[in-house]
């Protein structure tokens, strides 16, 4: 444990762009190159489905050069009917010396780690925690759901959670994981990897919940409907300035802006800005449709997974807020209090709520959250208390 702990430490405490200002590409560092060149050896690893990016720099309209190596995962053919061409992309960081290919009996399968990124992220603001996580022994796979970052913008796709839990567990099926994986997810990763455990509780080790989303239904609170044509109109109108705006506000409230936290936002707006924005804007147009209709709090209470949340209670998160009368805005985006309902909701769940974070802990403290992090999936959580979190715990 100690030795696990003192990795995941001195993981958060790289910066992922040491030398890269902040318009840049981030760097690849030296173990992520290994594992690459490991994995490029053993192409016919999986599946005809499972090959490398092309062009990985600029890729389904988000030019934006990633720390390890794209790859990408053709589900077309597991949804019936699309007519076009469907690529998921993702990381795969195996752990030291570990061969997908080789069988011998000194080399067996690592517990695998599922990242998955919030509406506002990609797989690369996982780095920070996926890379300790490698070192120490685990396979951690950081994929991107389509409709976001690299993977396709699809015009013709119904997005619902189930189908996006069900395009990530058939990922893990391509690569050949036979182990249930930890599921962990940040905000919109939260929401999902909820719905993944409730649809394949059997193949869920255990879940991590990070500043979820879908923790109140908006809708039935009062969030006014909303058109599609102007959700479209709302991402169109998305920029820098209104991106950094926001995010200050819910996901770093009351601390200074550094370049930690810009980074992620001058990331965000190259997709916005993209050669395939428009396609762009309309999938999260419908992924706004989706998180305001599929809310996860009313199916709480069947989840089976043992499962921590970690919540933010200067978070202030609530999709429709913006567009919703004063009355409905006072009632929404209360996450002190809606994360002990969540952790009273699920059956085996711990809460570890922090009065001065906001919705993104693992950006704004990550050496923290690493040794939170470590704990999790190195002890199910039993060692929480001795970090000494400057955080409520709930069991």
């Amino acid at each position: 444990m100690m030795k696990l702990l003192t990795l995941l430490i001195a993981g958060a405490a790289l910066p992922l762009t040491s030398a890269a200002p902040t318009s840049t590409a981030i760097v690849k560092d030296a173990s992520s190159a290994d594992t690459d060149a490991s994995v490029a050896a053993t192409l016919a690893r999986s599946s005809k489905d499972i090959y490398p990016a092309k062009c990985p720099e600029n890729v389904n309209g988000f030019n934006y050069t990633y720390p390890s190596t794209l790859w990408f995962y053709n589900l077309t053919s597991t949804v019936p009917g699309s007519s076009e061409v469907l690529e998921m992309a993702f990381m795969d960081l195996l752990p030291p010396n570990y061969n997908p290919r080789n069988s011998a009996a000194n080399n067996k399968e690592p517990q695998t780690i599922l990242l998955l990124h919030g509406k506002n992220f990609c797989g690369p603001t996982w780095y920070a925690a996926a890379t300790p996580l490698q070192k120490a022994g685990y396979r951690v796979i950081l994929p991107e759901q389509l409709g976001f970052c690299k993977s396709t913008k699809p015009t013709q796709y119904s997005f619902n959670l189930t189908s996006l839990a069900t395009n990530t567990r058939n990922l893990v099926k391509a690569l050949g994981i036979t182990k249930p994986p930890i599921v962990i997810g940040h905000s919109l990763g939260g929401m999902l990897a909820s719905r993944y455990a409730l649809t394949y509780p059997e193949f869920t080790k255990s879940l991590m919940l990070v500043s979820p989303i879908g923790l109140e239904d908006w809708k039935q609170l009062g969030v006014p409907d909303r058109s599609f044509d102007l959700l479209t109109g709302d991402e169109k109108s998305t920029t820098y300035a209104s991106l950094r705006g926001y995010e200050q506000a819910t996901y770093y409230p009351g601390a200074e802006w550094t370049e930690d936290f810009d980074k992620w936002v001058v990331m965000l707006t190259k997709v916005y800005e993209g050669d395939q924005k428009e396609k762009f804007w309309a999938d999260q147009a419908h992924v706004v449709e989706m998180v305001l209709g599929q809310p996860t709090i009313h199916d709480y209470n069947k989840i089976k997974p043992k499962t921590l949340l970690v919540v933010g209670e200067k978070d202030n998160t609530a999709i429709g807020k913006v567009w919703s009368p004063p009355e409905v805005q006072a009632k929404l985006g209360h996450y002190a209090v809606l994360g002990r309902q969540a952790k009273a909701a699920i059956p085996d769940a711990t809460l570890v709520s922090f009065p001065y974070l906001g919705h993104a802990p693992q950006i704004q403290e990550p050496e923290m959250f690493n040794r939170l992090l470590a704990s999790w999936v190195q002890t199910g959580g039993r060692t929480l208390e001795s970090l000494k979190l400057n955080a409520t715990i709930v069991r």
